[in-house]
């Protein structure tokens, strides 16, 4: 057991927290948080916590905020207003120390050393720590925890532990703790429990088992409640106690479904096994993604490792075993926004996927597919055709954005997200199409991705209404920008909406050339006739997108440019978001925007700025954003990076990292997995110069000079191909597949087996 607990010994692949503070904990169990995508744990210490039933806290703050997650299990909470949430399962890795009838607390007596160490190679959380009670008995030890990546319904906790004297009465529980599990018990054996949730229906089960040795030496023992073990022994000073406990999880999405036979199964997997093969398993797992997605920077060891923090959750947040299931705002990290999915899965996590892990990709776009009735039925009650897709999305697809909140000051707050900012329709779209062009996956573009194209086109044909001015309007919406709110015409909205239309139009031409059975099929199914398409056309041709023609400046929405002159530099130094420094109204009469908008639509779009125009309106946008949102710097450190502005690309890149890395407070709700993807996307888009969109494979890099060289691989159409980029010259090399073309800095070459080096 000792060497497993040891941590690789590669620092580049290292993230450690030594100490413990009250201010940041919640925090680090954010950040150290691990996971397979099926399910999800924040990084608690396993002993030495105490309690954590819940009640009226007021102003006491939580030390710590122990969490596991199932995804897709929603229920509805007691809450105002009432929207599903993300249910907690029980806390299966909590261990009670008690030495002499005392609980060993960490926040009693001294904490001689303790540290937590994400092994991001190995996808595992590991701690050591020495701890001297206040009676002077010091205990030290060692802890290793994961969510297997190779057989996802399974867990597994280590723990190696000795006490430096003689004859301390010692009792061990390995518990599952329930304290905070609001779910009805089904079942309750030994080894095995099932719950329903109350609103829901959705169940889970969870079984357990647990072995511990005293100096080597098996001890049997005391089962007084169900999924509870309790041993009880005299201390011997330096004798070692090793624990080892393995769990398995198994969710049913209705009440006919009974998960605990799938739980027990899994269990009795993992037993068969042992401990070492389950370890054993996961890391090989693990080892196989890496081979997968590492991409390697050489003369920059923070952004290397921050990078591979990056890629450690964006791998431990999928499961492309599931599609109906998403990837929420912060994963399975933590509470924050209940676990919704938001635009940001698609926009900011699916490029990601698409490149390095196609299979994961298509789980998650099938998700959108399987909630499309949803976004019909929103279409329909809001008086529109087609679909427009929840704002915020648990497991139906049903719109979930709350329409008010109580504020602060016990004022009601309406919240328009989910009435007004459509745009998620269009950002879908855009996901289904960079999946299907990159991929070649007929399949999902037969059977699921074109009707998403048509009938989100359907919908914005139908949202753009023409006018006596003879153009086409898309009225009372909220773009990227969320400081202005119920705006007209927003331009990343209007574009993206175009765009959509243009790609379904496209899309039914390909299927009406090469499957025109499926065709005749799909528009049948959807009763899409020739006027319709007619109509879809002069949308197209007539939809308003706010480009100035004189100035080369796409409006961001209309009257934005009569609005309040705002200096953002007179307010560096705030450490609020500016919409609480001068507050909500003088914030919606100035021209400062809360996170990329139009910058947000050149990085999606880059053909839509030809020549001068992409520099042009980022010039002209940069200064006038505040970054009020985790998704901002990421998208500005794109375009940056793909304008040649190598200095600010950094340093957005390095603001993006920095918003886990550096323990901010806002970080306990989870970590902000958009903006992980966000800087995943400014290296391999923007540094690497990868373009995904087009008819072949395309690179056209923009290597910081800093940086010695830039390693990396990506999927495409069944390929796997294999970058280097240093020195001048790029090398490129077919690991997996057919010979294939690839354009490298403008020039098309014939990619074989072997490798091809162009100066670049």
């Amino acid at each position: 057991m000792r060497q497993s607990l040891e941590p690789t010994p590669d620092p580049g692949w290292i993230i450690a927290h030594e100490g413990y503070n009250v201010l940041t904990e919640n925090a680090v169990e954010s950040r150290f948080a691990f996971g397979n995508g099926f399910l999800g744990m924040r990084a608690a210490l396993a002993g030495g916590r105490g309690p954590s039933w819940l009640s009226w806290l007021g102003g006491v703050r939580w030390r710590s905020w122990p969490r596991c997650y199932v995804a897709g299990l929603f229920d509805i909470p007691n809450t105002e207003p009432p929207v599903p949430a993300l249910a907690p399962v029980a806390d299966w890795s909590r261990v009670l120390i008690t030495l002499n009838g005392k609980p060993l607390l960490a926040h009693e007596g001294q904490m001689l050393r303790g540290i937590r160490t994400l092994d991001l190679r190995r996808g595992l959380l590991l701690s050591a720590w020495t701890h001297c009670t206040p009676a002077g008995v010091t205990t030290s030890g060692r802890g290793l925890a994961l969510l297997s990546l190779a057989d996802r319904a399974a867990g597994l906790q280590l723990l190696r532990a000795e006490l430096d004297r003689d004859g301390v009465d010692v009792k061990l529980e390995a518990t599952f703790a329930m304290a905070s599990l609001d779910v009805k018990p089904m079942l309750l054996e030994q080894d095995l429990g099932s719950w329903r949730t109350e609103v829901t229906g959705k169940g889970v089960a969870m079984a357990g088992a647990a072995t511990l040795r005293l100096g080597g030496k098996l001890r049997e023992p005391e089962r007084p409640f169900p999924l509870l073990w309790v041993w009880s022994w005299r201390s011997i000073a330096g004798q070692v106690i090793e624990l080892d406990r393995m769990v398995a999880v198994a969710r049913a999405g209705n009440p006919e479904d009974d998960p605990a036979p799938r739980a027990a199964a899994a269990l009795e997997r993992s037993r068969l096994l042992g401990w070492r093969a389950v370890l054993a398993a996961h890391e090989a797992a693990w080892n196989a993604r890496w081979t997968a997605s590492d991409i390697v920077i050489e003369g920059d060891e923070a952004m290397q490792r921050a990078l591979r923090f990056a890629v450690y959750h964006l791998t431990s947040a999928a499961n492309p075993e599931d599609e109906h299931v998403s990837i929420g705002a912060r994963g399975l990290t933590g509470d924050a926004y209940f676990g919704h999915v938001f635009w940001d899965t698609e926009i900011y996590l699916l490029p990601f996927y698409i490149a390095v892990w196609p299979e994961a990709a298509r789980a998650l776009l099938m998700y959108r597919f399987h909630t499309l009735p949803a976004a019909r039925a929103k279409a329909a009650q809001a008086g529109y055709r087609g679909a427009l897709y929840a704002w915020e999305s648990a497991d139906t697809g049903e719109e979930t954005t709350p329409e008010h909140v109580v504020g602060a000051d016990g004022a009601i707050v309406e919240i328009l997200t989910g009435k007004m900012e459509h745009h998620i329709s269009a950002d879908i779209a855009y996901a289904v199409w960079q999946y299907w062009r990159a991929t070649g996956d007929d399949e999902f573009f037969l059977g699921a991705g074109a009707e998403i194209l048509l009938e989100t086109a359907r919908f914005w044909a139908c949202r753009g209404i023409a006018e006596p001015d003879g153009k086409r309007h898309i009225r009372h919406v909220i773009g990227p920008d969320e400081y202005h709110e119920d705006v007209d015409d927003n331009a990343f909205t209007n574009v993206m909406a175009r765009w959509n239309i243009a790609r379904a139009l496209e899309a039914l031409e390909l299927l009406q050339a090469g499957w025109p059975e499926r065709a005749a099929v799909l528009r049948r199914k959807l009763s899409l006739g020739d006027d319709e398409l007619a109509d879809w056309r002069d949308a197209v041709a007539r939809l308003v997108t706010g480009l100035d023609p004189a100035t080369g400046i796409y409006q961001q929405f209309a009257g934005f440019n009569a609005l309040d002159p705002l200096d953002l530099a007179a307010y560096a130094g705030a450490n609020m978001p500016i919409d609480v420094v001068i507050k909500r109204q003088r914030t919606q009469r100035s021209q400062v925007v809360k996170q990329a908008d139009v910058v947000a639509l050149i990085a999606l779009l880059p053909k839509e700025f030809p020549g001068e125009l992409a520099e042009r309106n980022f010039r002209y946008y940069e200064p006038k954003c505040a970054h009020g949102s985790s998704l901002s710097t990421s998208m500005h450190g794109l375009v940056a990076s793909r304008l040649g502005d190598a200095e600010m690309a950094l340093r957005y890149l390095h603001k993006t990292a920095a918003l886990d890395l550096d323990l901010d407070p806002n970080s306990a709700g989870g970590v902000r997995i958009a903006g992980l993807g966000g800087m995943w996307q400014t290296v391999m888009l923007g540094f690497g110069g990868v373009d995904l969109m087009g008819d072949i494979l395309e690179i056209n890099p923009k290597v910081p000079p800093q940086w010695r060289s830039l390693s990396f691989r990506l999927c495409w159409k069944g390929r796997v191909v294999a970058i280097r980029i240093a020195g001048g010259a790029l090398q490129a090399t077919l690991v997996q597949g057919e010979a294939m073309d690839i354009r490298i800095a403008g020039a098309t070459h014939k990619l074989t087996a072997g490798m091809l080096q162009v100066s670049i």
